[in-house]
């Protein structure tokens, strides 16, 4: 009979991460980033858990299980990402993993395992105000803080906050706009947009697992996560400790912090407060004021004085409840009608004038589709957004721009004569607009008339239409 090593070893000759994945590649992007990209994607804890153990001292063995390594190989390859320290690929992993994985299932249960140190990465933040540092482990740390993820997640999440979103099975930013203006709309005039100065490098190793060990006892489980908080990292190939912060980059993160700032939902509750919490961003509605100011400030202390964060008091403020903006949301009136936030258009329009540049030297068959995967999943985040007039306007607004590259892109007379008498347009006209001398811009909008690039002709090269989007995607907004 095989012993436990040796089945667990034969899962990796069979199907364990058999299928090549999506992206091996260095670059980190919104894509690599999986569930951390935030607010433009909301993507949750994995819904389907394998069986937890009857002994909450057996969660490591659990989490180490085939059934619960395949889940979480799964939702590691799904979450793509680039490399840790150790430079291994998605690609390369399998191979490397399976002559090691033995040895390195046995350390796991001896509590002899180290985690790598993760690799430092900085990217922009979402509303532009700075970089945003983040910790890239290494693959087989991925996998391992996935399995310890989905043992963890049945644990925890059932006695979260109904106001926590962020980061759970089941929840994302759409429940939490609307869950923001169903508070307003009853009648809760003012809004304490609180703003915590880098959550996940400020928090304290020692809070956090008191925290954890609360619900879990295994203590070879309690110290491999220490570790892993503790696994320093890699700047520029220098190794630094990691004295606090749980780095974002990781598939443990999430729920980390979700772990912390659960003391600060139950508080709030306790208070009986109304508020909404993604993550780290949260907000408290009050109906006057004066209450606002009383909460904004004895929230400060809680936080400061009860889980050692910093509260950004500059960024920190107290608003009325239409001038929230909230996860790339705003909410306008006495109905907190749903809106795109100013800071979300102006990110988007940056984003459109990046992949229409002129200047880009790829054929207009990539360009359109890396127009696709980003229009499709913008508007999937802002399809709640009661603002069919203003994506009409994007549309034509990027329809003129795709005109004006296909105008470059064809860039002598003759060119573009051929081209616009292949589209229809009458000779004597197609010479008269290849020979003009206007700009690229305004050319964009008058080979638009009669039979030109029309929109039926863009859309058959594979234009997406925010309005037709927006239309399709009708059920998001149903309790909107």
């Amino acid at each position: 009979m095989k012993n436990k090593e040796e089945s667990s070893i034969d899962s990796t000759r069979g199907n364990f991460w058999s299928e090549t994945p999506q992206s091996s590649s260095g670059d980190v992007t919104d894509e690599t980033l999986g569930s951390l990209s935030r607010p433009g994607r909301t993507a949750t804890a994995p819904i389907e858990q394998p069986a937890l153990s009857d002994t909450p001292e057996s969660l490591l063995e659990t989490a180490l299980s085939e059934a619960n390594l395949e889940q979480a190989r799964k939702n590691v390859k799904a979450n793509r990402g680039a490399p840790g320290p150790d430079g291994i690929t998605l690609r390369e992993f399998p191979d490397w993993f399976r002559p090691r994985w033995p040895t390195i299932r046995q350390q796991l249960l001896d509590g002899t395992y180290r985690p790598g140190p993760v690799r430092r990465k900085s990217i922009d933040k979402p509303d532009g105000s700075g970089k945003r540092l983040l910790g890239i482990p290494n693959v087989l740390d991925r996998l391992i803080q996935q399995a310890i993820v989905q043992v963890l997640t049945p644990v925890f999440d059932p006695k979260f906050s109904e106001s926590s979103f962020g980061f759970r099975p089941k929840r994302s930013a759409h429940g939490a706009a609307k869950q923001v203006q169903r508070i307003i709309r009853r009648g809760y005039r003012y809004c304490v947009d609180m703003d915590l100065s880098k959550f996940f490098d400020r928090v304290q190793h020692d809070i956090l697992m008191s925290r954890v060990a609360r619900k879990v006892h295994d203590r070879r489980l309690l110290r491999l996560i220490g570790n892993y908080l503790r696994a320093g990292v890699m700047v520029e190939g220098i190794l630094q400790p990691t004295e606090e912060g749980t780095p974002q980059g990781g598939p443990a993160s999430p729920l980390l912090a979700n772990i912390l700032l659960d003391d600060l939902d139950k508080e709030l509750e306790r208070r009986g407060l109304r508020f909404v919490r993604y993550a780290d961003d949260f907000v408290i509605f009050t109906k006057s004021l004066r209450s606002a100011e009383r909460v904004k400030a004895s929230i400060t202390r809680f936080l400061t004085s009860e889980l050692r964060l910093v509260v950004n008091q500059e960024k920190s403020r107290i608003v009325a409840s239409d001038e929230v903006e909230y996860l790339g949301f705003a909410f306008r009136g006495s109905r907190a009608t749903i809106q795109v936030a100013n800071k979300a258009i102006q990110k988007f329009k940056h984003r459109i004038r990046e992949l229409t540049g002129r200047s880009r030297g790829i054929s207009m068959e990539r360009r359109l589709g890396e127009l696709r995967t980003y229009v499709r999943g913008w508007m999937g985040y802002f399809a709640l957004a009661a603002q069919l007039k203003l994506f009409a306007r994007f549309d034509q607004w990027i329809r003129r721009r795709i005109r004006m590259c296909y105008w470059k892109r064809w860039r002598h007379v003759r060119t573009r004569r051929r081209e616009l008498i292949a589209l229809g347009v009458p000779r004597r006209q197609a010479i008269r607009h290849a020979k003009s001398r206007q700009s690229y811009w305004h050319m964009a909008k008058t080979i638009a008339s009669g039979v030109g690039l029309t929109n039926r002709w863009l859309a058959e090269q594979g234009m997406l239409s925010l309005k037709s989007l927006w239309a399709e995607l009708a059920p998001l907004r149903r309790t909107a």
